[in-house]
């Protein structure tokens, strides 16, 4: 895999909105956190400005902006502003070639899990972290610092998790994938469908029922994509949706457990990774190393 250089002060970065639109005002404190803090020269894509339903402008104009950033040999990362819905419309037209010879990296999740896995199948790592739109909200600072550290070369060692009651014990090393779940079944026969084989693979989620959920870990036990793993990493399953008149009778990290029980790779529940407020930053695409024993459960890089 390629690794994209680390940021430095006086870099160019782009921030565009390849899913779904919101304000402009709302992506003030993290332009200046960009711009101020970090000292980075930023581009504006046109879509940060645009609406057309849903999304931040329309398919044609939202694909441009990314594949401008991802052209220009003097950018060396792209932010998504915020996710939503909209990068599983454009990502089958995006060119990567460029990156090839001036590899940078894309930083975002939820919806952007497509995108993350498109570079992933060009062999180039990118980052699923906290986005600019929520760079300035006060209770993401370490959400902020762990995309900082990583994109400006402070890698840590380690994260490092308190033991769930249901870990699974063990060691694994393999090249860490995912990203939202929902978008991850959604990629299934599709050009951004990752090979989970061999791999730490790490999900999450967000208002989807427990029936859902259900559904697509099944799906991917069925289809086999479960049984090779070297291991997983199960982080947030927030605002799950329950059904009053139909109870499910398990929670979220149990119905995972359950689709899994018949394989013995590590597993490290409850990780702090997702629609979360505390969202550590993940190198997709990065060889680590798992731990998990009686006490905690590590992600070592």
């Amino acid at each position: 895999m390629i690794s994209p250089p680390f940021l430095r002060p006086g870099d160019t970065v782009g921030v565009v909105a390849p899913a779904s639109w919101f304000p402009y005002e709302e992506l003030v404190d993290g332009l200046r956190i960009l711009r101020d803090d970090w000292k980075l020269n930023v581009l504006e894509g046109d879509s940060l400005h645009a609406i057309d339903g849903p999304f931040a402008g329309s398919d044609d104009l939202r694909r441009a902006d990314l594949q401008r950033l991802f052209d220009d040999p003097s950018v060396k990362a792209v932010f998504a502003a915020r996710g939503g819905y909209g990068c599983y419309r454009i990502v089958d037209q995006l060119d990567l070639t460029c990156l090839h010879e001036s590899p940078k990296w894309l930083v975002g999740f939820s919806d952007i899990t497509v995108l993350l896995s498109l570079f992933y199948k060009h062999g180039i790592q990118s980052l699923h972290g906290l986005m600019p739109r929520q760079f300035g909200y006060p209770d993401r600072s370490q959400s902020l610092e762990s995309v900082r550290q990583w994109l400006f070369g402070e890698i840590p060692a380690h994260y490092a998790v308190p033991a769930h009651s249901l870990n699974r014990i063990g060691e694994a090393k393999g090249s860490l994938v995912g990203g939202n779940l929902t978008m991850l079944v959604n990629s299934l026969g599709t050009s951004t469908d990752i090979d989970f084989s061999g791999s730490i693979l790490f999900i999450e989620d967000i208002d989807e029922t427990l029936f859902s959920l259900d559904r697509m870990m099944t799906q991917l036990r069925r289809g086999g994509r479960l049984a090779k793993l070297a291991g997983l990493v199960v982080g947030q399953f927030s605002d799950m949706r329950l059904n009053p008149s139909l109870p499910f009778g398990k929670d979220a990290f149990s119905i995972i457990a359950d689709s899994v029980f018949e394989y013995n790779y590590p597993i490290i529940f409850d990780f702090p990774a997702g629609h979360v407020t505390y969202n550590l930053a993940l190198p997709i695409g990065r060889t680590v190393v798992m731990k998990v024993d009686s006490e905690k459960g590590e992600l070592l890089f």
